[in-house]
């Protein structure tokens, strides 16, 4: 391998590469890509699935715990090392300190003779009558004594020097802590960004080589969320907090080996405690482990909710379901606080225990260090050196926990995304063998094809199934929706494998064809096209990415799409929208059809190509598509049987069987089913279909949702308020051990035994007080922190859905934009409330205490030492600032990422026609190497203040030993009351540096409280949820349009609606009719009150639609749309949708289901109506989904209806079945219908014929057909 820069982020690991430590068995799968065999019985598959996903999540689980770091190559191992030898060394110096330290203390004791053993009462008979020494008061007072000369000496005349000597290597140690703290935080930065980075890209990479089925079993919604919330968890716990974690660890090892040099027998005898010790922080981080796991999986949920709810947020509007989804994103936000609570409430418990553990070493060390005074003569000094090297230890291993948890969360998020990575994909884009022939002819065979979706296991969709398509031949498949016309689709590129049979493609199968040059030479135009949220060159380009300028515009002209592209503002650098959301459902089919033809493939398949075009683009587009397959091998699926008539081979399929197969005039001799089916369909007159669907045009929305500040945190601060009871206790502590130290100077033994056993259940005393005192701290805080973090996401989720449509389609308000800041947002402000208000209580206090105690025992010491305070806040001051500046790039780039993430991840199925894995993978890297670049630079800056923050303390020491002694020479103050401000101070600077090693959280909880508080003081012009305005008593269903002008918000530049006029009187019903992008879904969108017109008014029954109750007035409608919306939910749960408000009886549903014919389909499914649809309707067809849509619109008993080309998915049979129900359903009330098909609309009360935005021709069919004017010529087009 070649060298590479500490920075070089180029090699990017492959799926199944070595760098992701991969089992051979696992990459031997992946690079074999074998077709799945038949198994003797479902249940036996089942079984197998089953027994090796348990397999595989015993295996991760047990690899989690050390393959963190599985993402490392030799460069993060070399920062790794680095940062973790700095980290070791940054942690020793601590211990070893206390070397130096326990040299001052000889130093200030070897100045003075041993006062227990001396006469004080022959002393006192040289000193005045005033003054009486004893060994308290002998330092300070025995200069007024007249003592004969040359007795004794009191004064060492090196005392100040070798005090000096001392300071210094302070100072240097000091010097050393700077570049050591440098070299761990950036390293540690650095190799944890960079592994972050790697685990991201193959993270969406794995995903997006994922086998179609793996998307049928998991929802898309929480495989985006776990590239969020789970991958910043993971960056968490292997970042600067490892290094932290192991400065804590050497601190705690350093200051034992130092306490076994120094006293072996009092280290052993504190030690006896450390089994119960390390217990208790073994529990501690398991149970954090297990209960983030929970908790994440909580959140995923929620996040799958939310990503569901914003990518269909017209259909989440139009039935009223704001409330309810807010109720179900509500519930797993409660499942997660109340994981969360779990978690803070065992914490405090377990952490509480060991400080009372803590506190007993204390006590256990205190009362046998007086003992070895006593008994054994040790020196005070080496006492103390003992003694605080094991408090150190002690502390450090406290310090450390904190930081343990983080890698403990990080291997609860891990367990899951190893699961992801590691779960080899039967049907892998990756696989770079196979066949890939030079002359590809594209003769297709299926032979005894049996087939189930692995989703729907129990349901066989394909029944031993065979025929065959030539090249150079169109061949169509007809039949009923869900006869498995659209399966042989999927079949064809690959998305799964059959179970039994074989799919050939020039006698080769498919499974032994490249899989990724196999889909570069199929053409696919879908049912629903899904366009990607850039421009529309872009879009046509994802067909073939080294196409010319001149052949996107050939391939929009075969399309029929470069005129209206030429008429837009920016042609064809226009941008398309989420889910092409700009244009109307003909444009988009028109892009997604020149899409399919600039890759010239050799087979082409059109799934309903033409479905959602008016007639007139119809007629031109099917022109160009048979030209097209001319020479290709052509598979159509087709419910207007007029656009297959000229079909070289008609196959009609039924349940997953051949059941007729000819061209149409053989079958139609044969009065078979087929000629049932043209019969029905009546080929004469339904020739007449256009369809236009403008859905989704943007514009900036407000929300009148204002919140208070204060509110937010007011119930956070009345949980939290009494929690910071063991605030002081630290300082107190420093108190303590400083008066303590007196006792090992007290000469009368049974004295000194008496106010030791004070001193040893003064320490259990304080044990016993932390530990209720931690576990209400932290469960009180974790109460109010997830409480708080609850109603943020609630409240923002709930806020988003007040706003107005437009607002939506802003380009930074996209599905994955959202869903990462609902996801990271709320998050970041629970980083620095809840328990982390309780720490920041604590330390606060902490430093308080020690500065009033300090003062208290020696002012001018204290005010020299607080002259380094400020710059140690200057130091978090300036981490707290930079960070916000990088926290704002960060925060923008990963927006963008998300939204590649959720669109590519949401819309998989396109990607994989299009072969596009590699280029989503791709952008998203672009956008992960800003943030990188940034993370990058703020390790270094971050290094340095972190080093210097902690080497301050070293340079305050220095210089209070030096004026202390100083002081102490001039017996302005004893060596005690230097003691005791050292430790005061020492516990205080150290409250400040935890404090500041929380600026980033701080830093980033702000950044996001401001977004945050933005939302929510954002005033919507249309507030989705408000429940104020009229409700109308007798509404009758009329509706009056007038003058109205119209621009969507977002292109301002076109005119949709010019001088509209329209009456519709109650009870009647009115085709819209026109060519696509004529204004017909907007007057749809502007009924449902969308958007608010440019000018003019909208009346219903004589009343302004502004001034009605939104609520109220959307109950009224019941609307079907081109592309119908269903949840991830159940068929009965989807119908139900269709109105919110009440409990719908499971008579209402099957009785809405039978009149849309869809209620035989649904019983004859293994869990009839608790069924699962999938994530938007993905286990069913697409005239199952829409019929569907039509059952959960009439099950709300609207008086207007709604119907945007509501029949266009269904076949001939179900339409005119499902076209008799609408017409039943239409009367009494009114109905305003677009349709392409114009025999669906030729009883229509009114015909209203649309160009450019206004109505040219209005009346009945009879009467338009005799002008012979626009609605002629269309008749004349569809025949």
């Amino acid at each position: 391998m070649g060298r590479r820069s500490s920075y070089d982020i180029s090699r990017r690991p492959i799926h199944f590469s070595d760098d992701i430590n991969m089992t051979s068995k696992m990459r031997t799968s992946l690079m074999k890509d074998e077709p799945v065999k038949a198994s003797p019985s479902k249940f036996k598959i089942k079984e197998i699935l089953k027994k090796e996903d348990n397999e595989n999540n015993i295996k991760n689980e047990k690899k989690t715990s050390t393959e963190l770091f599985r993402f490392a190559n030799k460069i993060d191992i070399i920062c790794i090392t680095i940062g973790t030898l700095a980290a070791l060394a940054h942690g020793a110096a601590f211990p070893l300190m206390l070397l130096v330290f326990g040299n001052l203390v000889d130093i200030f004791t070897d100045r003075s003779f041993d006062l227990c053993q001396v006469n004080f009462t022959l002393l006192n008979s040289f000193c005045p009558d005033n003054i009486h020494l004893t060994n308290k008061n002998f330092r300070n007072e025995y200069q007024k004594c007249k003592f004969p000369q040359g007795n004794f000496t009191l004064i060492n005349d090196h005392f100040m020097s070798n005090i000096g000597k001392q300071s210094m290597r302070l100072v240097i140690m000091g010097c050393g802590i700077i570049v050591v703290g440098y070299f761990q935080v950036s390293f540690w930065s650095i190799a944890c960004e960079r592994q972050t980075r790697r685990l991201r890209e193959t993270l969406l990479r794995s995903i997006l080589s994922k086998e179609i089925a793996y998307f049928d079993t998991h929802k898309t919604g929480q495989l985006s969320t776990r590239l969020t919330e789970d991958v910043n968890k993971v960056h968490d716990g292997t970042g600067d907090k490892v290094g932290s974690a192991l400065q804590f660890v050497a601190a705690f090892f350093t200051g034992l080996i130092l306490g076994f040099i120094r006293g072996w027998k009092l280290t052993f005898v504190i030690l006896s405690v450390s089994p119960l010790l390390f217990i208790s922080a073994y529990i501690l981080t398991t149970v954090t482990a297990t209960m983030t796991s929970q908790e994440l999986k909580s959140y995923a949920k929620a996040g799958a909710i939310a990503e569901e709810v914003f990518s269909s947020i017209r259909t989440v509007f139009a039935y009223n379901g704001a409330a309810y989804e807010s109720s179900r994103y509500e519930k797993h936000l409660s499942s997660a606080r109340i994981s969360g609570i779990r978690k803070g409430g065992l914490n405090g418990l377990l952490m509480g225990a060991v400080w009372l553990l803590v506190f007993c070493t204390y006590a256990l060390g205190f009362w046998y260090g007086a003992k070895l005074v006593r008994d054994e003569k040790f020196s005070i000094g080496g006492i103390l050196i003992v003694f605080f090297s094991i408090i150190t230890a002690v502390f450090s291993l406290g310090q450390a926990a904190p930081h343990l948890q983080s890698v403990a969360q990080a291997r609860g998020a891990a367990f899951t995304l190893w699961q992801i990575i590691d779960t080899p994909s039967t049907i892998s884009i990756n696989n770079s063998n196979g066949v890939k022939k030079e002359d590809l002819i594209g003769d297709i065979k299926f032979t005894n094809v049996n087939f189930v979706y692995p989703s729907r296991s129990d349901v066989s969709v394909l029944n031993r199934l065979s025929f065959a398509a030539q090249r150079g031949q169109t061949t169509a498949l007809v039949g009923s929706s869900g006869c498995g016309k659209s399966t042989c689709m999927q079949l064809l590129q690959r998305f799964y494998d059959p179970i039994d049979g074989s799919v050939e493609i020039d006698g080769i199968q498919v499974s032994q064809y490249n899989l990724t040059w196999l889909r570069q030479h199929i053409g696919v135009v879908s049912q629903e096209p899904i366009l990607f949220q850039t421009t529309i060159k872009e879009n046509i380009l994802f067909g073939k990415m080294t196409a010319t300028q001149d052949e996107i515009v050939q391939a929009a002209r075969m399309a029929n799409a470069h005129d209206f592209i030429m008429e837009l503002p920016d042609k064809y650098d226009t941008l398309v929208g989420e889910r092409g959301a700009q244009l109307s459902g003909g444009q988009k089919q028109r892009i997604a059809i020149a899409r399919a033809l600039i890759r010239n493939p050799r087979i082409l398949l059109l799934d309903e190509a033409t479905s959602a075009l008016d007639r007139e683009s119809e007629g031109i587009v099917q022109d160009a598509l048979d030209r097209a397959s001319k020479g290709r091998t052509t598979i159509v699926i087709a419910h207007r049987l007029s656009t297959i008539r000229n079909a070289s081979k008609i196959i009609v399929l039924e349940k997953g069987l051949v059941i007729e197969e000819g061209n149409h005039e053989t079958l139609m001799n044969a009065r078979g089913v087929y000629h049932g089916l043209v019969e029905a369909q009546n080929l004469r007159m339904e020739n007449n279909d256009q369809k236009e669907l403008e859905n989704d045009e943007d514009d900036d929305i407000s929300i009148d949702n204002e919140l208070n500040q204060s509110t937010l945190i007011s119930d956070h601060n009345k949980s939290g308020h009494n929690r910071s009871i063991k605030e002081d206790q630290i300082s107190q502590k420093a108190d303590q051990i400083d008066e303590s130290q007196e006792v090992f100077e007290e000469c009368d033994p049974n004295v000194q035994e008496k106010r030791v056993l004070n001193y040893v259940l003064f320490f259990i005393g304080i044990g016993l007080i932390t530990l209720f005192t931690m576990f209400l701290q932290s469960f009180l805080f974790a109460i109010s922190g997830e409480t708080l973090t609850q109603r943020l996401r609630s409240r923002i989720f709930q806020t988003l859905l007040q706003q107005e449509i437009a607002y939506f389609d802003q380009p930074e308000n996209n599905t994955g934009a959202l869903c990462t800041r609902l996801a990271t947002e709320a998050s970041d402000v629970q980083g620095a409330t809840g328990i982390r208000i309780g720490t920041m209580l604590q330390n606060i206090a902490n430093l308080g205490v020690g500065i009033i105690l300090a003062l208290f025992y020696g002012w001018s010491l204290t005010l020299l030492m607080l002259a380094f305070v400020p710059f140690m806040i200057v130091a978090g001051f300036l981490q707290m600032y930079l960070l916000t500046g990088f926290a704002n790039k960060d925060k923008k780039a990963l927006e963008n990422a998300g939204k590649i993430t959720v669109e590519s991840i949401s819309n998989i199925r396109t990607v994989a026609q299009l072969t596009k894995e590699k280029h989503f993978g791709d952008e998203y890297c672009k956008l992960l190497d800003a943030c990188f670049k940034n993370s990058i630079r703020r390790a270094h800056i971050f290094g340095l203040l972190f080093g210097f923050t902690d080497a301050i303390m070293f340079f305050g020491m220095a210089a209070l030993f030096s004026f202390g002694a100083w002081r102490v020479q001039q017996g302005a103050m004893t060596f005690e009351n230097v003691m005791l401000i050292l430790n005061c101070i020492l516990f205080g600077a150290m409250a400040v540096g935890q404090a500041s090693s929380m600026a980033p959280d701080y830093s980033k909880a702000i950044n996001s409280s401001k977004k945050i508080l933005g939302l929510f003081q954002r005033v919507p012009k249309i507030d989705n949820s408000s429940n104020t305005g009229k409700m109308l008593e007798n509404f009758d269903g009329e509706i009056d349009l007038n003058n109205l002008e119209f621009h969507y918000p977002n292109r301002r530049e076109v005119q949709v609606l010019k001088n509209f006029n329209l009456t519709i009187e109650p009870h009647k019903q009115i085709a819209l009719v026109g060519s696509s992008g004529c204004g017909k879904s907007t007057i749809i969108q502007l009924l449902e009150h969308f958007y608010h017109p440019t000018s003019g008014q909208i009346l219903i029954n004589q009343n302004e639609l502004s001034t009605l109750n939104l609520q109220w007035w959307r109950s009224q409608i019941g609307f079907v749309s081109q592309e119908p919306i269903l949840f991830d939910a159940t068929i009965r749960e989807n119908i139900a949708y269709g109105d919110t408000s009440r409990v719908v009886s499971m008579e209402e549903i099957e009785h809405a289901a039978k009149s849309a014919n869809i209620h035989e389909f649904i019983t004859n499914l293994p869990q009839q109506y608790e069924t699962n649809v999938g994530s938007k309707g993905t286990q069913l067809s697409g005239g199952e989904k829409q019929r569907i849509a039509i059952a959960r619109a009439l099950i709300r008993n609207p008086k207007v209806l709604l119907l945007d080309e509501a029949t266009s998915a269904l076949d001939a049979e179900n339409e005119r079945i499902v076209q008799e129900a609408l017409d039943q359903a239409s009367k009494g009330r009114t109905t305003i219908v677009i349709a392409h098909r114009l025999s669906t609309i030729q009883n229509s009360d009114r015909i209203c014929v649309l160009r450019r935005g206004h109505i040219v021709e209005s009346g009945k069919h009879d009467e338009l057909l005799a002008r012979k004017g626009y609605y002629y010529r269309l008749a004349q087009s569809n025949k």
